[in-house]
């Protein structure tokens, strides 16, 4: 690998991560805490050495939700394919290693720079390193976790001279071990849910167009009758047709009732809401039970067949009750006025 790429590649990944962890900000476990590891290594070709092994400590701490900066120290033995000679590898430096999640299982990418001196065939020299790498940990107790991770580790010796064959070398380092915070795990955030502002309530709610008590938007039967009561929902439930008299002891209306009763027919006729509607008859108690209640029938369907040949389309259906429903003192003049009346029910469907 080209020095000068392999150098511009990893100052670029550094600004990178730095400007990043300048940016995190959350909720993370910041304990300090000391990390053991073993360490096998593959080393490159042209350093004509076997495989090892060694050890090492880290020493870190999370800065934000993503970023852990640690400083590492290590020892790492070689064996020699010339003259049956080994290398020592004894170094440091610091890492910072980018969480990609914290949780139980937290993967990682990481990136470090240091020094090693190495020592072989009774001399020594001091050079430097840069590793990049990935790796995971897996947090076994609040105060225990396995780590591992793999890197490729690029080594310039210069003009040390140590070992043959070139002062740069191109190794793999895999490392496995714990990670062991100090103190007690930091509680997570609570974040508390923000309680949603009410709905503002639509205009529509403080008119009532029809003025029957309900608003127009829970009003399912819009443009009631005039003196119709309503149910909650704004349909009509009844109307007294009051002013609709009769004459004397007679099921013949008045003429100011056929007046009354042309704008009813004219209201109904043009009400959307088509439901049956039984007309009531009522009289007071002056004559006896029977002859009140043979008026009130005849009354009832006098107002009947006067709606239908005014062009009410619903189904009307006379009915008399006589004096047995009074909603007034049949004592009084008064009261028997008023227990003398018609009224609509709307039924059915």
């Amino acid at each position: 690998m080209d020095k000068n790429l392999f150098l511009k590649a990893f100052a670029l990944a550094s600004l990178a991560t730095v400007a990043l962890a300048a940016q995190a900000d959350g909720t993370y476990d910041d304990r300090y805490y000391i990390a053991p590891f073993g360490t096998f290594v593959k080393p490159g070709g042209d350093r004509e050495l076997k495989e090892g092994w060694g050890a090492g400590l880290g020493v870190g701490r999370a800065i934000n939700e993503y970023f852990n900066v640690e400083l590492r120290g290590f020892w790492q033995g070689l064996d020699g394919e010339h003259r049956g000679g080994r290398a020592d590898l004894t170094g440091g430096g610091v890492d910072l290693q980018y969480y990609l999640q914290r949780d139980t299982f937290s993967p990682y990418t990481v990136i470090g720079l240091g020094g090693l001196n190495t020592s072989a065939n009774g001399k020594s020299g001091a050079s430097f390193f840069g590793e990049a790498g990935v790796g995971a940990s897996y947090e076994l107790l609040d105060n225990l976790q396995l780590r591992a991770d793999v890197r490729y580790r690029y080594n310039n010796e210069g003009n040390s001279g140590v070992l043959p064959n070139g002062n740069e070398f191109h190794d793999l380092v895999v490392n496995a071990g714990f990670v062991i915070p100090f103190g007690d795990k930091p509680a997570p955030t609570r974040i508390e849910p923000v309680a949603a502002a009410p709905a503002p309530k639509p205009e529509c709610s403080t008119r009532d167009s029809d003025h029957d008590g309900v608003s127009d938007c829970e009003d399912k039967c819009p443009n009631t009758l005039k003196g119709a009561k309503v149910d909650e929902t704004g349909c009509p439930i009844r109307i007294e047709l009051k002013g609709v008299n009769f004459h004397v002891d007679s099921a013949e209306l008045t003429p100011t009732a056929k007046s009354i009763l042309d704008d009813v027919a004219a209201q109904l006729a043009a009400y959307p809401i088509k439901k049956d509607i039984e007309v009531q008859g009522h009289t007071s108690s002056e004559a006896s039970a029977a002859h009140n209640l043979k008026l009130s029938v005849r009354r009832s369907q006098s107002v009947a067949d006067y709606l239908k040949r005014k062009g009410v389309t619903n189904t009307l259906h006379a009915k008399g009750y006589g004096e047995d429903y009074p909603i007034a003192d049949n004592s009084t003049e008064a009261g028997r006025e008023k227990n003398r009346r018609v009224e609509l029910i709307w039924i059915g469907d």
